[in-house]
């Protein structure tokens, strides 16, 4: 069978038909209609839903999922090469997602610079709001601006 239902792809993907709808309603997924109006999804949308989750799961907006989705064929399903140049593209916003965590799991129960000054450690960790000089928000886990 090359077409799933919606209700098909739900089970499938694991997500409610409304979000199916959703992400249809916003470009990132697209069906066929039968003729009795029933929406029918091509194979390939499993794992575009599966994608569209994952990323989600990592902090992606909807608007970078849509940018890296445009990037792939519309004419046909995706190749390993096709998901293969998408997933590279993303390395380096990856990467950084990943400092951040990995900077907050190790910070977090220490001053994080956020200016605020009230917990005994931070005038030890940042006395006289240094880090406020770089900015605001959690400026010892945030990236510095460049200049």
């Amino acid at each position: 069978m090359d077409e799933l239902t919606i209700g098909e792809l739900s089970e499938r993907a694991g997500v409610a038909h409304s979000a199916l709808r959703y992400y249809e309603d916003q470009g990132l997924l697209a069906s066929e209609r039968t003729a009795g109006g029933q929406r029918r999804y091509h194979r390939d949308a499993l794992r575009r839903v599966s994608f569209i989750r994952v990323a989600q799961q990592v902090g992606l907006s909807l608007d970078e999922i849509g940018a890296a989705l445009s990037s792939l064929p519309s004419s046909r399903t995706p190749t390993a090469k096709d998901w293969e140049r998408l997933s590279a593209s993303w390395r380096p916003r990856l990467d950084a997602q990943i400092a951040l965590l990995t900077g907050l799991r190790d910070r977090l129960d220490r001053c994080i610079g956020c200016g605020c000054l009230s917990l005994s450690v931070c005038a030890l960790a940042n006395p006289d709001d240094r880090a406020g000089a770089f900015g605001p928000g959690a400026r010892y886990l945030l990236p510095r601006p460049t200049a």
